[in-house]
């Protein structure tokens, strides 16, 4: 038996320190969600929880669960700061790809290309290197990252041109506005073939208040037949990550912006070559 504690084997200061400590990636807990996350008896996680509501650490909503109170905020608000893309972004990246088992990249964009990282199973996440870049128009990732970019991002890039790499890729102005339309629609991007014949990609935008900072890409084989399970995947990622760049706020924008919602032949339109 450790301290005051009548459970053997931690004190009362470890038990407490774990209940808040279960609250860093939700903001709002249950006291069977507290349980299951501490590891301890539902009755001490219902009595340390009632004296840390008494005590001001913890505060009851309307429909009984807890979550951090005011006081306790405050307590570390002048030392605290949002984790960075750069921090967060390769943990995010390595956990899309060994849950799908697929080449996933994360991308930035950097004037008219699109910078980016990558992760292969079984290979390390490298930091992002502007040496690693891809073209904007002719990829999944800057499409996604054009989309919901400013439109002089787009008219700046066409500008300077729309270099042609496959038969797929598109160089016309007109049609590359429309992509981008459809991709805004849909919330998400495509390509087919369009830098490299035979290497295709979904991407889709990581949010913070309201704008696209970046953009998860998972490569696939056939876009037709793994659409669905993939454009899941990258939803998930990129509501994860876009929380936890803003310290496990709730998400910016509406929940039936999601992918699951949008018809399949809708989402087929966003590219000619589906």
């Amino acid at each position: 038996m450790a301290g005051n504690s009548t459970e053997p084997g931690q004190s009362v200061t470890s038990r407490i320190a774990a209940i808040l400590l279960a609250f860093t990636d939700s903001n709002v807990h249950s006291l069977t969600e507290i349980a299951r996350l501490t590891r301890l008896p539902v009755s001490t996680a219902h009595r340390l929880a009632v004296e840390l509501a008494a005590t001001d650490f913890l505060e009851r909503d309307d429909s009984g669960r807890y979550r951090v109170a005011p006081s306790l905020r405050r307590l570390g608000a002048d030392g605290w700061r949002p984790p960075t893309l750069a921090e967060r972004g390769p943990f995010v990246l390595d956990d899309l790809s060994a849950a799908t088992h697929r080449t996933a990249r994360l991308g930035v964009l950097s004037g008219t290309v699109v910078n980016y990282i990558e992760k292969r199973p079984h290979q390390p996440v490298t930091s992002f290197d502007t040496a690693a870049s891809l073209p904007a128009h002719a990829t999944a990732l800057g499409k996604a990252l054009l989309a919901f970019s400013p439109l002089r991002n787009v008219e700046r890039l066409i500008m300077n041109g729309l270099p042609e790499f496959t038969r797929n890729t598109i160089t016309a102005p007109d049609q590359l506005r429309h992509s981008l339309a459809s991709i805004r629609r849909a919330g998400f991007a495509v390509s087919v073939g369009e830098l490299e014949i035979g290497s295709n990609a979904v991407a889709m935008p990581v949010f913070s208040d309201r704008k696209a900072i970046a953009v998860l890409e998972l490569r696939v084989t056939d876009p037709r037949k793994e659409l669905a399970t993939v454009t899941a995947a990258l939803s998930m990622a990129c509501g994860s990550l876009a929380r936890e760049l803003r310290g496990g706020a709730h998400d910016d924008l509406p929940r039936e912006r999601l992918v699951q919602t949008i018809p399949y032949k809708a989402a087929m339109t966003l590219d000619p070559a589906l």
